[in-house]
């Protein structure tokens, strides 16, 4: 038996193409944190359970949603993520003899519509499929992660499609919540930033991802997103220096 969840905030334009992919689960868990758009009522036309929240950071809103399911296997995806076919397969065999605590599943991004092949996203593996009983969703208040024994674990090779940044709007606005979350992290980890490590950072991002990493092999849309992921670093770490003299 396996439980979904899905934390969100104003999906209205993702959430019904997420839903669409799972109505096969046994459960579905939603937990919201105060969306004013059309979030819920589209959610409340599917067969899913709805849980109301203050927002907790990334992490513990994920455990939250996590402490709600009835089943011991949980599968935790984002609103912009889609469940293929193959992929549901695939669990659901692993599921009937599970040898491993946890799935890391394979996990396909788009960026403006174009599937990013190459910039660092194509190794993209992240940890969605676990036994509860076994791991749990860290504390981070972004970029969380389950804890969980790593020699337990195994890999789905059935892709989940991923489509974070409809629009160069969107990925700014998503820039400007994660670098203030990051930021905020790395102050309370007494770590120290100053404006030409900031501007350094970007650049090196960006290398990394166009050159390194064969950005350029994306077309135009690699070379924004490198620019774009770039711009983010710099903007990470000059929050951070803005910190150190506000505080």
């Amino acid at each position: 038996m396996l439980s979904i969840t899905i934390i969100t905030k104003n999906e209205e334009r993702n959430i019904r193409r997420c839903l669409d992919s799972i109505q096969w689960a046994e459960e579905v868990v939603i937990v919201d944190s105060g969306s004013t758009d059309q979030t819920l009522a589209i959610c409340k036309s599917y067969t899913c359970r709805i849980i109301h929240t203050e927002w907790l950071g990334f992490g513990k809103t994920k455990q939250l949603a996590v402490n709600e399911t009835t089943h011991d296997w949980v599968l935790s995806i984002d609103a912009d993520e889609v469940i293929t076919p193959e992929l549901q397969s695939a669990i659901q065999s692993v599921l009937k003899n599970p040898k491993a605590d946890g799935y890391q599943i394979k996990r396909e991004s788009f960026y403006l519509k174009r599937k990013i092949k190459y910039s660092g996203w194509q190794n993209d593996y992240p940890l969605r499929l676990f036994n509860k009983r076994k791991g749990q969703f860290n504390d981070a208040p972004v970029h969380e992660s389950v804890i969980i024994d790593k020699t337990h674990l195994d890999t789905i090779e059935a892709p989940l499609l991923h489509y974070p940044y409809p629009s160069v709007a969107s990925h700014i606005n998503k820039i400007n919540l994660y670098t203030s979350l990051g930021a905020e992290k790395l102050y309370k980890q007494g770590k120290q930033s100053s404006l030409l490590y900031a501007l350094v950072s970007g650049w090196v991002k960006f290398i990394k991802m166009y050159l390194l990493k064969s950005g350029f092999l994306d077309g135009k849309e690699g070379f924004i997103l490198a620019l774009l992921s770039g711009f983010s670093s710099t903007l990470k770490y000059a929050k951070l220096w803005s910190l150190q003299r506000t505080k």
